[in-house]
C-alpha cells in the first residue's frame, strides 16, 4: 500500500491542483459539474482554493489534498459543516486516475472521517454518489457509511439533473 495522507490546502497548492486537473479533465468529467476553461488554470484553482479557505476560517469548510507518497493526487473535502444540535457535514472527493482503485480513496476517506469525529467533534457525515458510480459506493461502505435514500436530480452532473444515492456514517 502506498502512503496516503491528506492535509490542510494552501493556495500554494494551486498549480499542482491545476496540473492535476487538466490530466483528469476527461477521466472525472462524468462525475463532475460542468466547468469552465478558467477552472483548469493556476489562477482558477487560486480562487477556488481561496474561496474554500474563506470558508475553513469560517468553520464551514475542511478543504485538504489527498497526498499519495507526498504528492499531491486529488481533493477531499468536508463541506456545509453545521455545528448546534446537527454537528454535520457532506463529503466529496476524487482521485487521479493514475491512482484510482488502488485505495487512495478508501485511507483518505477513512483519515477525514476520523478528523471529522475526533478533532472537530462533528457527530454525522453525509455523502452522495451517482447511482451507477459503484467504485465510489465501495469506498464509502468500506468506511462504515450506511446507505439510508436517493435524492432525485439532486445536483447537476455532466450537464444534466442526476439522481444521488446518499449515505451517512454516524460518530458511535
Amino acid at each position: 500500500m502506498t502512503d496516503v495522507a491528506t492535509r490542510l490546502m494552501t493556495v500554494a497548492d494551486a498549480p499542482a491542483m491545476a496540473a492535476l486537473l487538466r490530466a483528469n479533465r476527461e477521466f472525472l468529467a462524468p462525475w463532475e459539474p460542468v466547468r469552465g476553461d478558467g477552472y483548469f488554470t493556476d489562477d482558477g484553482q487560486r480562487m477556488v482554493i481561496a474561496d474554500m479557505l474563506r470558508q475553513h476560517a469560517l468553520g464551514t469548510a475542511q478543504p485538504r489534498v489527498i497526498l499519495v507518497d507526498g504528492r499531491i493526487a486529488g481533493r477531499i473535502t468536508l463541506t456545509g459543516i453545521v455545528r448546534g444540535p446537527f454537528l454535520s457535514g457532506a463529503l466529496g472527493y476524487w482521485v487521479g486516475a493514475d491512482v484510482n482503485g488502488r485505495g487512495v480513496a478508501t485511507a483518505a476517506v477513512g483519515q477525514l472521517a476520523r478528523f471529522a469525529f475526533g478533532d472537530l467533534g462533528l457527530h454525522r457525515l453525509e455523502a452522495g454518489t451517482l447511482p451507477h458510480n459503484t467504485a465510489s459506493q465501495r469506498v464509502l461502505l468500506r468506511n462504515g457509511f450506511q446507505r439510508y435514500g436517493l435524492a432525485p436530480r439532486y445536483l447537476k452532473i455532466a450537464g444534466e439533473w442526476r439522481d444521488h444515492v446518499l449515505f451517512q456514517l454516524l460518530n458511535e
